[in-house]
């Protein structure tokens, strides 16, 4: 559906995009994920026609919007970070002037805003004016907003930022109801859980490339197979720890106290070995988990910053 090839954007001597390659398919979530400053926004204002590249192409259904922008325009919606609301208009009217920016007009606008309006979920607030909305409730305006054109790609840029934990919760289960109808959308937040949650693969950017990209899963595997088996005694275990060393599938032992963390790359029946030796040494165990490599881990190693940095 949009094919990003070799897109390139320098602001003087600060190249903030330096040759990004995307594959978006009709139907995906994508997430796109980067520390502060590695041209996430950049790149999303190139996609939305907004800026145009330096150098490569962005192709919407196999044609140049570069050659013709209003191709993706026509079925784009955009999401923005900040809050693209009047403040002392209503909710209702908010809607009316962003849906008549898009064509819409009559009894077809008013039909469009109706569905929106039970889309997001605001239906019984529409009168009153946005100054006096919370924070989530703009932000679920201005999703609205974007929605009322029934485009076929949305672009969403951290669509959560600054609101209540419900309202958050509301959007993100807008966003798969708007997915499974069809929607192929573009994702951007600073909240790893909410990638995890949505998206069906994810491209992560540093310092203006794409570095990895993949399925979580993909993602996890490509960058460690190594699990930790976290072993909790009633006792202090730290006189045995020697001896899990010799476990042939541990590869290093990590002991404090009563805790003792077994790191290793294979951890089938490794669990049995574990309950065997801990009663052949006479130490009773507590509990065992098998913590696995997750998507924040992968990004900080990748990036060398956390996500909100």
């Amino acid at each position: 559906m949009l094919s990003i090839q070799g897109l390139k954007k320098s602001y003087g001597e600060v190249k903030a995009v330096k040759g990004v390659d995307i594959s978006i398919e009709k139907g995906e979530i994508i997430g796109l994920l980067g520390p502060n400053g590695a041209g996430k926004s950049t790149t999303i204002s190139m996609i939305s026609t907004l800026l145009k590249p330096d150098a490569g192409d962005i192709f919407f259904k196999g044609e140049s919007i570069q050659k013709n922008p209003k191709s993706l325009q026509r079925v784009l919606g955009v999401v923005p970070q900040d809050i693209a609301l009047y403040p002392s208009l209503s909710g209702y009217e908010n809607l009316k002037f962003w849906g008549s920016a898009y064509g819409l007009k009559g009894a077809e606008l008013k039909k469009r805003i109706d569905e929106v309006s039970e889309i997001i979920g605001i239906k019984e607030r529409l009168k009153d004016r946005v100054e006096k909305y919370s924070g989530g409730m703009k932000r679920r305006i201005n999703i609205g907003a974007a929605l009322l054109h029934q485009p076929e790609l949305l672009i969403m840029d951290e669509p959560t930022v600054g609101i209540d934990p419900q309202s958050r919760n509301h959007i993100l289960e807008t966003i798969k109801e708007l997915n499974d109808r069809g929607m192929t959308i573009i994702y951007t937040s600073h909240y790893m859980e909410e990638v995890e949650f949505l998206c069906d693969r994810i491209y992560i950017m540093d310092e203006g490339v794409v570095i990895a990209n993949g399925t979580k899963d993909e993602l996890v595997e490509s960058v460690s197979k190594e699990r930790k088996v976290i072993v909790e005694f009633d006792e202090d275990a730290e006189d045995v720890c020697h001896a899990f060393e010799t476990l042939e599938q541990v590869d290093q032992v990590l002991c404090e106290k009563e805790k003792m963390t077994l790191l290793t790359t294979s951890s089938e029946g490794i669990m049995q070995k574990i309950i065997e030796l801990s009663a052949e040494k006479k130490k009773d165990i507590i509990s065992i988990d098998v913590e696995k490599p997750n998507l924040e881990s992968v990004f900080l190693q990748l990036t060398g910053k956390a996500l909100r940095d």
